[in-house]
């Protein structure tokens, strides 16, 4: 079977640096890198009480790994206004969390080399667990300061409905 259905000519995968992060419907500026989604699930061992030599295995509990998003800092506010939603210094008591809206769930699109919406993921249900708003200051350095956002979520999904793009061709 191809790769490919659509694009039956193609051979290599789609890169890693062509995506876009999206939430609350809209597109978040500058995200430089979105860790890996990756789901684990628990082995569950038991064996039979007639059969001593050997272990039986089955699915367990499905545990999903947090999402790490990282970007450059910049003005948009839009990290620390989602991290301020889980823990909010100074809010006053009984304010410092937003119990309402505190989730949200986050879309990744990955493209193709012609800038075509290859894949989605649906992240569901995501919350800051930790917010890194400045990377570490060094006057001798020649970086980026850049802001860390990690989301703990409950699961993920591809996106079926996004179909395979059909490729250009270049005109000759």
């Amino acid at each position: 079977m191809a790769q490919f259905s659509v694009n039956t000519q193609r051979f290599d995968p789609y890169k890693n640096f062509k995506f876009r992060v999206k939430w609350d419907g809209r597109y978040v500026a500058g995200i430089s890198k979105v860790s890996s989604l990756k789901r684990t699930t628990e082995v569950v061992k038991h064996r039979d009480g007639g059969d001593p030599s050997s272990s039986r295995k089955s699915p367990g509990r499905t545990e999903y790994d947090a999402v790490t998003l990282e970007r450059g800092v910049t003005h948009d506010p839009e990290f620390e206004k989602w991290a301020n939603k889980v823990w909010n210094f100074g809010a006053g008591l009984g304010a410092e969390v937003s119990l309402k809206d505190f989730r949200k769930d986050v879309i990744i699109e990955v493209y193709n080399e012609a800038g075509q919406l290859a894949l989605s993921y649906k992240v569901y249900r995501c919350w800051v667990s930790e917010y890194q708003a400045l990377s570490d200051l060094d006057a001798n350095a020649n970086a980026v300061n850049i802001q860390h956002l990690k989301l703990e979520n409950e699961g993920w999904e591809r996106d079926t409905a996004v179909p395979e793009p059909t490729e250009p061709a270049l005109a000759t």
